[in-house]
């Protein structure tokens, strides 16, 4: 099934797309990635999901990435006397080790971290930034804040420390079982929550190795302050918007979103801008005028993907949400100012030979009016520095390897098919470049397409060679250099 945009649309699974019938339904209107929130699901759950999706795909001859997104540490209060207190503005109000049912003056915090990180003048945020404290004084056990924007609060509640670096992995004793599990059943992609620093990546690398990509949630102010580490240690990202808009000032997020999406396409790893993009579809069958210039300044932007969250997991219209979400993308690339925005900041290339070869791929092809670029690839890294250069053309992904075109579902414009066995010679490669992108309707009779690979063929990471060929009407090679 050939897209017809090249930004990506990601899709959460829930209760109201669960089913076979549904999620099929979802990747008919347009999906490419789903994910699966661990925050919500079972490891029996998310077993049956990821089969439903393989099976789809499996039946369809489709490539679908699957995307299990770990919970992350999570602090919360403890209980008030009641379920509920009222803190008023302008009083202290006290954070402490004791158990004791809470009141409007102070609550028990059970996270031994905060008390050894958090210093005078940091700002604490409760219930999602609803309240607001500045830390006055710590002293061992107790954390006493001023309250600077008060109101109900409830038992439970979340509580965010934006301007303190914890102590803390990313990876909980539930994210470690989960992500045991979601390795098991090969996913293709793990999204690890809470990151911080560069060595938070590294440190969720050495237990996932190459069993999958891993794709940063940014939605840490830290992680700000430390994002090329970050970028150097990951494999892709998502913009985590609601979190990072929770942390620190609102009105900073969309710059963050450009300087994320512009970093991570410059190091060549795909970047997905997720939260709230249409959050009034999950109770209403059309979105906001507000929520449509949203999405499609995404695309605008070169993000690789954008994703539905509660939309598509408990929402009302998840068809509907996902259809609306491709006729966006699609009148936002085929506007005639796309390729000038899209454009207006370019990506450098690196010093070796694969980024020479795609960026030239890009400059040929736009040359000489040629159809579709085609590269093979074992890895994904050949079809992610073509995919980094955002040419004006589809581009082709072919590999043996089932599990690289899954991972490759999320990147732009990028279609992966999946060859029955590698080709064994240069001529077989262009012949067979020609017919996958004939059949699939990438290129027609007198077009040409550009072939970029690697000798000797089959050994990863030696993309090193280019060949321009056309098609006659049976889809065979005619002509090629």
């Amino acid at each position: 099934m050939r897209r017809n945009r090249r930004v990506k649309l990601v899709a959460t699974i829930g209760p109201a797309s669960q089913s076979e019938e549904m999620l099929e339904k979802l990747f008919e209107a347009g999906v490419d990635v789903f994910r699966i929130n661990m925050s919500h699901s079972s490891h029996e759950l998310a077993g049956e999901l990821h089969a439903r999706v393989r099976g789809i795909s499996n039946r369809l001859r489709h490539p679908i990435g699957i995307l299990g997104d770990l919970q992350g540490p999570k602090f919360r209060l403890g209980n008030f006397a009641g379920e509920r207190a009222t803190v008023t503005p302008g009083t202290d109000f006290t954070f402490d080790r004791n158990e004791a049912e809470g009141s409007s003056h102070r609550v028990f915090l059970p996270h031994p971290q905060i008390f050894e990180a958090v210093k005078p003048g940091d700002t604490l945020l409760l219930d999602d930034g609803k309240l607001r404290m500045r830390v006055k004084q710590t002293a061992g056990q107790t954390i006493v804040a001023g309250v600077e924007v008060g109101g109900p609060l409830a038992s439970r509640k979340g509580i965010s420390l934006p301007d303190t670096l914890l102590p803390v992995s990313p990876l909980t004793d539930k994210d470690r079982k989960d992500l045991d599990f979601l390795l098991s059943i090969n996913v293709d992609w793990i999204a690890l929550s809470f990151v911080q620093r560069g060595q938070d990546v590294t440190e969720a690398r050495d237990i996932i190795g190459d069993r999958a990509a891993i794709m940063v949630k940014v939605e840490k102010p830290q992680a700000i302050d430390d994002l090329n580490a970050i970028i150097a240690a990951a494999d892709g990202f998502m913009v985590a918007r609601g979190d990072l808009g929770v942390e620190m000032p609102i009105e900073k997020v969309p710059g963050l979103q450009k300087k994320i999406t512009r970093k991570s396409r410059a190091a060549g790893k795909p970047v997905v801008v997720a939260t709230q993009m249409l959050e009034s579809m999950i109770t209403s069958p059309v979105p906001t005028r507000a929520e449509v210039s949203d999405v499609a300044t995404a695309v605008f932007e070169g993000a690789d993907a954008v994703m539905l969250s509660a939309e598509s997991a408990v929402g009302k219209y998840p068809v509907e949400a996902i259809d609306m979400m491709n006729r966006i993308a699609v009148e936002v690339e085929n506007d005639k100012g796309y390729e000038a925005i899209l454009h207006a900041w370019e990506t450098q290339p690196l010093p070796t030979a694969a980024d020479a070869i795609s960026a030239a791929a890009h400059a040929i092809a736009d040359t000489v009016k040629l159809a579709a670029i085609v590269c093979y690839t074992e890895t994904g890294s050949t079809a992610l520095r073509v995919a980094r250069e955002r040419p004006s053309l589809p581009v082709l992904g072919l590999t043996p390897i089932v599990d690289t075109a899954n991972r490759l579902a999320v990147v732009w414009g990028l279609h992966s098919i999946v060859l029955d066995s590698n080709p064994t010679s240069v001529t077989q490669m262009v012949r067979l470049a020609c017919r996958t992108a004939f059949d699939n309707g990438f290129v027609q009779p007198g077009e040409g397409i550009l072939v970029t690979g690697g000798v000797p063929l089959g050994q990863s990471g030696t993309t090193n060679m280019m060949r321009i060929a056309f098609v006659n009407e049976l889809g065979e090679p005619v002509a090629s250099a």
